[in-house]
C-alpha cells in the first residue's frame, strides 16, 4: 500500500534555478546497482567516473575543493543527466527531496523541507493537506490512528495555530519541556553545524527574542497561518508514526512543538529587526531548520532525548 500527501507527484526539481543546490556540500553515497551501472559505462564517460568516485568504506562521489559534485557543470546542472539521462542517477539523487517510511501494511512517501521548492510547495498550499492511497487505508494500528487524529486537530481551522497546537499535546497526552526560545537556542547552538548561516539565525534570535514584538507580529502574520499548520502537519506526517513505540511517538508531538516555536521565533526576530517578513523568508526558515535536525541523526535524536 503506497500512502502519500496530495502534491507529492506534483514536485518538479527547479535543477540550475535553485539557491541552496543539494549537489553541493553533500557527500553522496552511491548504491551497488548504479556503481555495476557506472563500471559498465564505456568512452569519455569511463574515466570521469572512475576518477571521481571514492571507493573507501561505501562508495561516493568525491566532492571537489568548492564541495562540489564533479558532476555538477558550471550552468549548475548535473553532467550525468545531461550526457546519460535520469536512468543513470544513484538512488540518492534520483529520491532526493523524497522519503519514504514503511509502516505496518503501507509505505509512506513525502517531500523532505530540505529543498527549497518542496519547501516552497508545502507552505504555500492554502488548502488543507490531503494524503492519497492506492488500495484500502484502513489500519488498526493504534500510532497511525492517533497521528491521523493529531493531524486533524492541527487542520482545526477554526482555532488559532497556538492552541491547536496545544490541542494536539492534550490529545497525545504529551507533557513538552519548559525551556525558554533562549534556552532552546543554546542548544541548537551546541549542536553539530551544517550551515553557518543557520548559526547566525540562531544567535540573533537569541539576543533580541526578548525585544520582539510578537503582538505586531501576531497581526501580520493572521492570514499567513497555513503556514505554521502545513510545517507542524509535514513534521507529524513524516516523524510521528514512524517512532519505535506510542509513547514516543506521542513525545513527536512535543519536537513538533518546539519546530513550531523556533520557526515562530526566528520570524518574529526577523520581523522586528527589518519590519518585514516575506514568504520566501519563511522558506528559507524551514529548509535551514529540516536540513540542520531532520537531516542529522545525531541532531535530531539529541533533540527527541530531551522529550
Amino acid at each position: 500500500m503506497h500512502y502519500y500527501p496530495d502534491y507529492y507527484f506534483d514536485f518538479k526539481c527547479i535543477a540550475s534555478k535553485c539557491r541552496h543546490n543539494c549537489c553541493i556540500g553533500w557527500e553522496i553515497d552511491i548504491d551497488d546497482d548504479t556503481l555495476s551501472l557506472y563500471k559498465n559505462i564505456e568512452g569519455e564517460f569511463s574515466k570521469r567516473f572512475k576518477d571521481s568516485i571514492s571507493f573507501k568504506q561505501t562508495p561516493h562521489f568525491v566532492l571537489d575543493k568548492n564541495e562540489r559534485c564533479p558532476f555538477l557543470n558550471d550552468e549548475n546542472l548535473c553532467d550525468i543527466i545531461c550526457t546519460l539521462g535520469e536512468d543513470y542517477l544513484c538512488d540518492i539523487c534520483a529520491q532526493h527531496p523524497r522519503f519514504h517510511n514503511e509502516l505496518p501494511n503501507r509505505i509512506e512517501s513525502g517531500l523532505g523541507l530540505c529543498c527549497e521548492q518542496a519547501c516552497r510547495m508545502i507552505l504555500s498550499k492554502k488548502e488543507k493537506l490531503t494524503f492519497v492511497c492506492k488500495k484500502d487505508c484502513k489500519t488498526d494500528d493504534e500510532i497511525i490512528l492517533l497521528r491521523d487524529k493529531v493531524i486533524s486537530v492541527l487542520q482545526n481551522r477554526e482555532k488559532n495555530i497556538n492552541k491547536r497546537i496545544s490541542d494536539m499535546l492534550s490529545l497525545c497526552d504529551a507533557k513538552p519541556t519548559d525551556y525558554s526560545i533562549e534556552r532552546w537556542c543554546n542548544l541548537l547552538l551546541s549542536l553539530e553545524c551544517m550551515d553557518e548561516k543557520w548559526t547566525e539565525i540562531i544567535k540573533k534570535t537569541k539576543e533580541n527574542y526578548h525585544n520582539a514584538d510578537l503582538k505586531a507580529f501576531d497581526e501580520y502574520m493572521q492570514n499567513r497561518q497555513h503556514e505554521y499548520e502545513q510545517f507542524a502537519v509535514y513534521l507529524i506526517y513524516r516523524h510521528f508514526a514512524n517512532s519505535p513505540d506510542l509513547s514516543q511517538a506521542k513525545k513527536r508531538a512535543c519536537f513538533t512543538k518546539f519546530a513550531y516555536e523556533m520557526l515562530y521565533a526566528i520570524g518574529a526576530v526577523i520581523f522586528s529587526t527589518t519590519n518585514e517578513f516575506d514568504f520566501e523568508a519563511q522558506v528559507e526558515i524551514a529548509r535551514l531548520f529540516s536540513s540542520e535536525i531532520e537531516y542529522s541523526d545525531e541532531n535530531i535524536y539529541t533533540i527527541y532525548a530531551i522529550f
